[in-house]
């Protein structure tokens, strides 16, 4: 009888031991879903007939590999940067990667494409291109994926456990409304209209991520529009911003906001968080010297005025440190600059993280 208490011990213990073993490859961190356009994706365009790439130098001349990868960066991401910070053991993969398989899909996986919208006419010039729509249905097929890997209960827990990154609707501006040399959207619509419409079309998609599971989204908003160097030597007036972009960016990025909050309200829990980074990019876009870059003005990869003509290309001007410059092309930040931004996603105020930042976030969800 003496011994009883230490084998009922031993065997409770060997029995959690078990219980571990057969969750522990499901639970080594939560996973990471991304949608979204070229500041999120990852190199889905790669695998893409279409002319929104990133996968010849110099992008990811600072990437830890020093190649290519469909990134729009010359290095890191904001989504491989968040992994970081949440401690995934990887960025998770473009889901078009040929090596999107097996264990890799517990990771997440990123379905953005460059040169989307919200709207499906965003980015019809760039011909093949994954819309928000397809995006979503590629989300239902990686649920049946891993279904099938982890069984149907497991993969329900792990996409409602996931954290979940929404980047979308500088294209609907800057390559659909303000597109030239003609955009059919802005003969239909006035611009304040155009904002409402954008509201509503990306409630939908929002409502339809929330049915296909998502319980954490990251809801990123439009940057400075006007401000990047693509429409600082397009549009831009002596250096100044261009003033029509960025009265869209500030009619967008409130009513997004209340938008969200309106969603959350109506479900009672907070399940998309508002990201201002407008906010996060105009901090050192108007003061760039006080964030260690010497211009917010001029890419560091271009051509033509503030480098902000065309693409960046093996032909084009490169600067030789990247670290100093806001913008590495015509339209998307360095990797220092996305770094900025991640630190105010991780523990920014409600200035910029509404209603929580991602590190609260994080505490919160592991005491339920």
């Amino acid at each position: 009888m003496a011994y009883a208490p230490a084998f009922s011990d031993f065997s409770m213990a060997l029995f959690f031991l078990l219980v571990l073993g057969t969750i522990a490859p499901f639970a080594e961190a939560r996973a990471f879903f991304i949608f979204g356009d070229s500041l999120v994706d990852s190199g889905n365009n790669n695998y893409l007939a279409t002319t929104a790439r990133a996968d010849a130098p110099p992008y990811g001349i600072d990437y830890p590999t020093q190649t290519p990868t469909g990134r729009f960066s010359n290095g890191l991401n904001i989504p491989d940067l968040i992994s970081e910070q949440i401690e995934l053991s990887e960025s998770p993969l473009p889901y078009l990667s040929p090596e999107f398989d097996g264990k890799k899909l517990l990771v997440g996986a990123n379905f953005a494409s460059a040169g989307v919208g919200i709207l499906n006419d965003t980015g019809v010039q760039f011909v093949n291109i994954l819309n928000m729509y397809r995006q979503l249905e590629l989300f239902q097929e990686y649920k049946q994926r891993l279904s099938a890997l982890i069984g149907l209960r497991q993969a329900r827990q792990l996409v409602n456990q996931a954290l979940v990154l929404i980047t979308v609707g500088g294209n609907d501006f800057v390559n659909n409304y303000y597109l030239v040399p003609y955009s059919a959207r802005s003969g239909q619509y006035k611009l304040p209209d155009y904002v409402k419409f954008l509201i509503s079309e990306y409630r939908r998609l929002l409502m339809r991520l929330y049915k296909e599971g998502a319980r954490r989204v990251l809801v990123t908003g439009t940057g400075p529009l006007g401000c990047v160097p693509a429409e600082l030597a397009t549009r831009g007036n002596n250096g100044g911003c261009s003033e029509e972009l960025q009265q869209a960016a500030s009619l967008y990025n409130p009513q997004l906001d209340q938008m969200l909050n309106g969603l959350n309200q109506r479900i009672g829990r907070d399940i998309f968080i508002s990201a201002n980074t407008q906010r996060m990019h105009s901090d050192f876009v108007s003061d760039p010297r006080a964030f260690g870059f010497t211009t917010s003005q001029v890419a560091c990869c271009g051509q033509g005025p503030y480098n902000g003509l065309g693409l960046c290309t093996q032909l084009s001007n490169l600067c030789p440190n990247r670290d100093l410059y806001a913008f590495w092309d015509p339209f998307h930040p360095s990797e220092k600059a996305n770094r900025l931004i991640v630190e105010q996603i991780m523990t920014g105020s409600n200035e910029y993280m509404n209603p929580m930042n991602l590190s609260t976030i994080m505490v919160m969800d592991t005491r339920i």
